[in-house]
């Protein structure tokens, strides 16, 4: 998945997770013009065609999700289409009562940049949205992904909607994770992993050192305290999610995390999950 896009030429920086085309997609949290919470959940049993855009008041954008409300009025009812940006679910709503968009689901990222940093499509520089088009199966596998290398140029629509009639034709799509791609919620009285089980995942994790069989360590360094900090904020967003806190200490331009089950009193799965996850985080 790429790392950067252009905006009239200058390459900026994408933040965020490693989408995988053909895997799990992974849920998010965004507001709606009723100031409501709504993640990927809210969709279930729907192709799901997601536009992100950096803002509806420059003329691609506007063009942008006037195109999408357009075609989705010819489009399958078991397709929806949602349009994400970080402008405030107020502007949003004001846009799709001025120009009658009611076929496209209009959502904001402007609370947590939940999608943006889910999705790897935060803008570093700019704190907005690449401009891209995602589908999702009703499995919420990732089937395709377009990220516009120029921010200021429209998506390629024909190439989303030849794609989705692909997928309408071989909805059946399944996947087997070697690794899941979110954490379990845990139980009381969970058991910590065996040493054996620790032995097996320490190896599919970068460079964590492994802190008396039941804590999970590892030290990031950045040029300064801001970008050590940004990185902190990212993972913090994520963590919240997954209902999976990592200690984490900042000191100047190094950020040390720390990773274990309380409630197991060790390791489990999750914390490597939460691994894998923190270092697509810390990749640019």
């Amino acid at each position: 998945m790429q790392k950067t896009v252009n905006f009239k030429g200058k390459p900026l920086t994408l933040v965020g997770r490693m989408l995988k085309q053909e895997a799990k997609a992974p849920n998010f949290t965004t507001v709606s013009d009723e100031l409501r919470e709504i993640t990927l959940d809210d969709f279930k049993g729907k192709i799901k065609i997601i536009t992100s855009f950096l803002s509806l008041d420059t003329p691609v954008c506007d063009s942008q999700v006037k195109e999408f409300n357009t075609r989705a009025a010819r489009a399958s009812e078991d397709i929806v289409i949602l349009g994400i940006s970080k402008d405030l679910p107020f502007a949003q709503k004001r846009f799709c009562e001025m120009n009658n968009i009611k076929n496209a689901t209009i959502l904001s990222d402007y609370k947590h940049s939940s999608f943006g940093i889910n999705y790897g499509l935060l803008i570093k520089e700019l704190n907005l949205l690449a401009r891209s088009v995602i589908i999702l199966d009703k499995n919420n596998i990732l089937r395709y992904l377009q990220i516009v290398d120029e921010a200021t140029n429209p998506p390629n629509y024909d190439d989303v909607f030849t794609y989705v009639n692909e997928i309408i034709k071989n909805p059946e799509f399944t996947v087997e994770e070697a690794f899941p791609s979110s954490c379990k919620p845990c139980e009381g009285g969970i058991p910590p992993l065996p040493k054996e089980r620790i032995d097996t995942f320490i190896t599919q994790v970068e460079d964590w050192e492994l802190v008396d069989g039941k804590k999970l360590t590892k030290e990031f360094k950045y040029k300064d305290f801001t970008e050590a900090k940004y990185f902190l904020d990212l993972i913090s967003v994520i963590a919240e999610e997954q209902g999976h806190h990592p200690t984490m200490t900042l000191i100047y331009n190094k950020l040390k995390v720390s990773l274990t089950t309380h409630a197991a009193g060790g390791l489990t799965e999750n914390d490597f999950i939460m691994a894998r996850i923190i270092d697509e985080l810390g990749k640019e």
